[in-house]
């Protein structure tokens, strides 16, 4: 199993050089200046000049790629072109809510989608599997932000139960804490909870028409027993798959969710680097996202020796 683990942390090297490469190329050859944005409109020629030295614009593009992998290979992740603040400073100071946001999501969306997906399996062409179904189509079709739209109306301004937006850190209280965070976790799980619980249906009809699902009935077993001791774990693979894919997925819906809710986290700071063309910032949140998808992909390859001992050979 280590060495599985090892060859499949080795072959994620050159994912992230290509797409080191690939960003760092992108943000260059699109249009706009950072040093004008920073410089305001009624800077001259001269000023423009001297800002793009400072930020070392004026060099060749080969020689700004590189000197940017040799100071990544550092540890330093560059100094924000509008703020003067270290990257991985203003990371750090963003990382608690949009952490906290997926675990949230991605706990919530599991404990409500794996269960669904077996019961509508269980009870596969009734009304229970019927309404699991419909209810997995309307979260995965309706976009993020218009659930997010409908919560706060209904939530936040008739009923005056959580707060519109902002965002409260665990230090201020257990109770803030979970207010803040619980209209955002509904909006982001609904698409996860539809999606894993499809996914976990499916698995589980399969799983119920194999021989050892009857051997085990014809012994006596209970119904839960045959549903979440045999048919669970063999179908685990596919549902593993699907919740690795769904927290890779997360990155794209905290940017959405974080804007429409306010939270000071990764996904609003992605939205303002990119409008300020901000290339330190934007391409280390771009590193890291990559990183985070690469490594969910690591540990799903990982459990999967562990649910299906033949992956391992």
């Amino acid at each position: 199993m280590f060495n599985f683990i090892l060859r499949r942390a080795a072959a994620s090297i050159p994912v992230m050089a290509v797409v080191a490469a690939v960003v760092f190329a992108i943000l260059r050859l699109t249009p706009g200046d950072p040093a004008a944005i920073i410089a305001g409109d009624s800077a001259t020629p001269e000023q423009l000049g001297e800002i793009r030295r400072m930020m070392g614009l004026d060099q060749p593009l080969y020689t700004q790629f590189f000197m940017w992998i040799w100071r990544l290979l550092q540890g330093d992740l560059g100094t924000s072109l509008l703020s003067g603040v270290p990257v991985t400073e203003m990371i750090a100071q963003r990382m608690g809510p949009s952490l906290a946001l997926c675990l949230s999501t991605i706990t919530l969306s599991v404990l409500i989608a794996v269960p669904l997906g077996i019961l509508a399996a269980w009870r596969q062409g009734r009304l229970l599997d019927r309404m699991v179904m419909a209810g997995s189509v309307l979260g995965f079709s309706v976009p993020v932000f218009v659930t997010a739209y409908v919560l706060i109306l209904f939530f936040s301004l008739e009923l005056r139960w959580f707060p519109v937006q902002g965002y409260k850190p665990l230090d201020a209280g257990l109770l803030p804490f979970v207010k803040s965070l619980a209209l955002p976790t509904l909006a982001l799980s609904t698409i996860y909870v539809a999606l894993i619980a499809r996914i976990t249906r499916t698995s589980i009809i399969e799983v119920m028409g194999e021989d050892f699902i009857r051997t085990a009935r014809a012994k006596g077993l209970r119904e839960g027993g045959v549903l979440f001791g045999h048919a669970l774990r063999n179908a685990a693979v596919p549902i593993v798959t699907i919740i690795g894919v769904g927290i890779a997925m997360l990155i794209s819906g905290v940017v959405v969710t974080e804007s429409v809710f306010n939270l000071p986290g990764l996904g609003r700071l992605v939205v303002e680097a990119v409008l300020a063309r901000d290339y330190p910032v934007i391409q280390a949140l771009i590193l890291l996202f990559a990183f985070i998808y690469v490594f969910i992909n690591l540990i799903v390859d990982a459990l999967y020796t562990v649910f299906d001992p033949r992956i391992r050979y």
